[in-house]
């Protein structure tokens, strides 16, 4: 669903989240701040940004 703390920071090139929330804004990619103040961004955001095709999870079966 959200992308990794590690590939938020791969994606913009910054390790600060201070610094990342100014990147998404620069760059107008849509996040939330989660309590921890740390940029929430979904992957199926960037991927379609990106011009991929986000995966549709199926159901998980779970045995015993």
């Amino acid at each position: 669903m959200f992308m990794t703390p590690d590939e938020v920071a791969d994606m913009t090139g910054y390790v600060r989240p201070k610094d990342q929330l100014k990147w998404l804004q620069a760059e107008r990619f849509g996040y939330l701040i989660g309590a921890d103040g740390k940029p929430k961004v979904l992957r199926q955001v960037v991927v379609a940004r990106l011009g991929g095709i986000a995966e549709r999870k199926g159901p998980e079966l779970r045995l015993g």
